[in-house]
């Protein structure tokens, strides 16, 4: 589905189903360098089970017409206007990584439009190593490489893929190869530069799930914890099989810890 925000058009899925006001409603938001896409087996559970589910492409991303946004303070605040143009006046948030900073964000400035929060492999701050910085802001393909080597875990550099016959590291290098024309650097960029986490964190008041990867090492374990511990009404989960990439590489049971956090704060 696409519609204008601010002057853009924006590109989102609802996993094939009409938006009903009468239906509560989670925006996903993605990491960087991807899309959508890696939402795809989460979103369709709550779509065919009484929720409206908005998983976006950000700016410059996938489908959505870029420029791509610089800071996480501007996502955030796209965000907030993509709700306002769809005349939502509150959802959930579930986010990945760089979505779980522009999530800290949208909280604490957009604290009214928000229900719940879902912060999937995060941390109240993202400092990018300098040597892939500058690879990704070169548009050099190894930054993918290494982007793609670092987040998976055990299952993802072994296999474990749902569907048989595919790779978690091939599906994930070809999904980030499609935004390598510059989204990846700045995506990096928005997050090594973001410091407003730990104040963002200590003014969210609404139930709050943030999701760990025992073997993240994108954002370790010890981060997760400490973003959670920063958290009012927050709870932790770890997983013990998942590096970084949880909403693909647990896929499944990232979704049931959703449904359960959703069901239990409904």
């Amino acid at each position: 589905m696409k519609l204008k925000v601010n002057g853009k058009e924006a590109y989102f899925t609802t996993s094939g189903r009409e938006i009903n006001k009468d239906q509560p409603t989670i925006v996903f938001v993605h990491g960087s360098g991807l899309t959508h896409v890696t939402w795809v087996l989460q979103t369709r559970y709550f779509a065919f089970h009484g929720y409206n589910t908005i998983a976006v492409d950000l700016p410059g991303h996938g489908d959505s017409e870029g420029p791509p946004l610089t800071t996480i303070e501007e996502m955030a605040d796209w965000i907030a206007e993509l709700l306002n143009v769809l005349e939502i006046k509150k959802a959930s948030y579930v986010g990945h990584s760089q979505g779980c900073l522009v999530g800290l964000e949208f909280a604490h400035r957009h604290s009214n439009k928000l229900e719940l929060l879902a912060l999937i492999n995060g941390s109240l701050s993202m400092k990018m190593n300098p040597e892939l910085l500058q690879l990704a802001l070169d548009k050099n393909h190894k930054a993918v490489d290494l982007m793609m080597d670092w987040v998976h875990g055990p299952l993802g550099q072994v296999g474990g893929h749902p569907v048989p016959g595919l790779s978690h590291i091939g599906m994930g290098n070809q999904l980030v190869s499609a935004n390598n024309n510059g989204t990846l650097g700045i995506d990096f960029g928005a997050c090594d530069q973001y410091e407003n986490g730990e104040k963002a964190a200590s003014s969210i008041t609404q139930p709050t799930l943030c999701i760990i990867g025992k073997h993240d090492r994108m954002t370790p374990k010890k981060v997760g914890i400490e973003l959670a511990s920063k958290i009012n009404n927050s709870q932790q989960v770890i997983i013990e099989d998942s590096g970084h990439m949880s909403i693909l590489e647990t896929a499944s049971e990232t979704k049931n810890l959703l449904k359960t956090f959703f069901k239990e704060n409904s």
